[in-house]
């Protein structure tokens, strides 16, 4: 039986089921349009696969995820309970952009960077033809060093294995700096202009790189003057 907090309060009865460790998170990752067990976890890459599956169980019990089956295939869905949680998950994301600045080493970790990357390109400023984007993380083992963005037209893929195609510009920065500007708190112009990232590419690949990146949904929120 999940615990309580034996108080009345419709906080304290919200809070009996979102304030298990992970579950916002996976929520969030519900929110961002993650349906299937395998792309759920690229989003939440250091929970185990026995305590999603626990979390999702939890999230069904409670009315907040709607578990559906179709071909032998699972998949997973906010209810309308789970849909009201988009504020929510926003307004805490918007505050830790405001609030919550530091990064640790422990923090970082390419393969949720990419994956976030992946799913939240500008694809209306990318070429109409096939665009291949390398990017390396000088402070990355080498196993993770390496990245591909491959956009043709509304298909994105992100490879950790080189995917044979002609690239189109080469980016080469740290693990560090490249999540910092995804989280818009460091400016591509700055982070440009003081050799923290290097592009390779013709002078006009170079200039619109930074804008088919672009930086995350979070990443515009204002921060305390």
């Amino acid at each position: 039986m999940a615990s309580t907090y034996g108080q009345f309060c419709p906080v304290a009865k919200a809070m009996e089921v979102l304030d298990e460790r992970w579950t916002l998170l996976v929520v969030r990752e519900l929110l961002c349009g993650s349906t299937h067990f395998n792309d759920l976890r690229r989003g939440v890459p250091r929970m185990s696969p026995t305590l999603l599956s626990k979390r999702l169980r939890r999230l069904e019990r409670a009315g907040v995820v709607e578990r559906r089956v179709v071909g032998g295939r699972t998949s997973y869905h906010l209810t309308r309970s789970g849909q009201e949680l988009r504020g929510v998950v926003e307004a805490l994301g918007a505050w830790g952009v405001r609030w919550v600045g530091d990064l640790g080493q422990e923090d970082l970790d390419p393969h949720l960077l990419m994956w976030d990357l992946k799913r939240t390109l500008p694809l209306d400023r990318w070429p109409r033809e096939r665009t291949v984007v390398a990017f390396t993380y000088t402070d990355v083992e080498p196993r993770a060093r390496r990245w591909w963005v491959v956009v043709d037209g509304a298909s994105v893929d992100v490879c950790d294995a080189d995917p044979g195609f002609e690239v189109d510009a080469a980016l080469t920065t740290t693990l560090r700096a490249m999540t910092e500007i995804w989280r818009g708190d460091r400016a591509w112009e700055e982070a440009v202009r003081g050799r923290l990232v290097a592009i390779d590419a013709p002078a006009d690949v170079v200039r619109a790189v930074p804008g088919w990146v672009g930086i995350s949904t979070l990443g515009v929120v204002p921060r305390p003057a």
